[in-house]
C-alpha cells in the first residue's frame, strides 16, 4: 500500500495520541488508533487499517505495560490469567472479523463502545478494593470475562483494552488504576495475536506501524503520569475514560451508519 508522506506524518501523531491514551487508561487506544488510521491518516482498506493499528497498539501497550509495572500498577497473576484465557478467543475472534464486510465490522465496533461507554459511566462512583488478588474462588469469573474479551478484541481488531479494564474491575473488585496497569499485559497479547492474523492474510502496512509506535512511545510517558495524577480524585478516571469512549463510538457510528444502510 502506498502512503503520501504526509499520511506518514498524520501516523506519528495519531500514535501519540494513541500512546497518550493506553497511558492514561489502559485502554482506549484501539478505539482511537483505528478511526484515525481510516479517518486522519486516510488509509483506505478498513482491514489494512485494522490489522495495521492491532500491531502498532500491542507495541504501544507493552512500552506503557513496562512504565506501569515499575509504578506497582500490575497485579500480575490477575493480568496473566485473564490474558491466556483471552489469547485463543483472540486468535478465533479475528478470523471470523476478516470474513466480515469493513464497514459494517466498523459499526458494531462503534455500537459496542456505546454499550461499554454506559457501563463505565454507570460504574464511575465504585472505588474498588486496595490489594484485590485472583484466588482459586475468582478463577472461573476472570477466566471467561478474559475469553470472552479475546474473542471480541480478535474480531474487532483491537487490543481490548477499553472492554479489559471493565472486565478485570467485574471480576476482580481491582482499583481502576491496578486495572488499567494489569489490562497492558492482555492488550498487548490481544494484539498481537489479531496482528499476526492480519499480516498473514497481507493486511499490515509495516512502515505506517513502525512510524505510529514511534509516536506513541512518547505520548505513553505523558499519559501514565496523567493517569496517576486523575486516579487520586474520585471517579475521575472511570468518567473520563466513559466519556472518550462515548464521543469516539458516536463519531464512528455517525460516519459509518449510512455506508451500511
Amino acid at each position: 500500500m502506498f502512503l503520501e508522506p504526509l499520511q506518514y506524518l498524520l501516523g506519528a501523531f495519531s500514535g501519540s495520541l494513541v500512546g497518550f491514551t493506553l497511558g492514561l487508561f489502559g485502554g482506549g487506544g484501539s478505539i482511537l488508533a483505528v478511526p484515525l488510521m481510516v479517518y486522519l491518516v486516510g488509509v483506505p482498506v478498513a482491514h489494512m487499517a485494522i490489522g495495521t493499528s492491532a500491531f502498532a497498539v500491542a507495541a504501544n501497550a507493552a512500552t506503557n505495560l513496562i512504565t506501569h509495572a515499575r509504578k506497582g500498577n500490575v497485579i500480575w497473576r490477575c493480568a496473566l490469567m485473564y490474558t491466556v484465557a483471552g489469547i485463543a478467543g483472540a486468535f478465533i475472534g479475528s478470523t471470523l472479523g476478516k470474513a466480515m464486510d469493513g464497514e459494517k465490522l466498523l459499526f458494531l465496533f462503534a455500537i459496542l463502545m456505546l454499550v461499554v461507554g454506559v457501563l463505565m459511566f454507570r460504574g464511575r462512583g465504585n472505588p474498588g478494593i486496595p490489594g484485590a488478588t485472583c484466588n482459586r474462588e475468582k478463577a472461573p469469573k476472570v477466566l471467561g470475562y478474559g475469553g470472552i474479551t479475546g474473542a471480541l478484541s480478535g474480531f474487532f481488531g483491537i487490543g481490548g483494552g477499553f472492554l479489559i479494564v471493565p472486565g478485570l474491575v467485574a471480576s476482580t473488585g481491582m482499583p481502576i488504576l491496578n486495572a488499567i496497569g494489569s489490562s497492558l499485559l492482555a492488550v498487548t497479547a490481544f494484539g498481537l495475536t489479531t496482528a499476526l492474523s492480519y499480516a498473514f492474510s497481507g493486511l499490515v502496512d509495516w512502515p505506517l506501524a513502525a512510524i505510529f509506535i514511534g509516536g506513541g512511545a512518547l505520548g505513553g510517558l505523558a499519559g501514565t503520569r496523567a493517569a496517576s495524577t486523575l486516579a487520586s480524585k474520585k471517579g475521575m478516571l472511570n468518567v473520563a475514560f466513559a466519556a472518550l469512549i462515548l464521543v469516539v463510538a458516536g463519531y464512528m457510528a455517525a460516519e459509518t451508519v449510512g455506508a451500511i444502510l
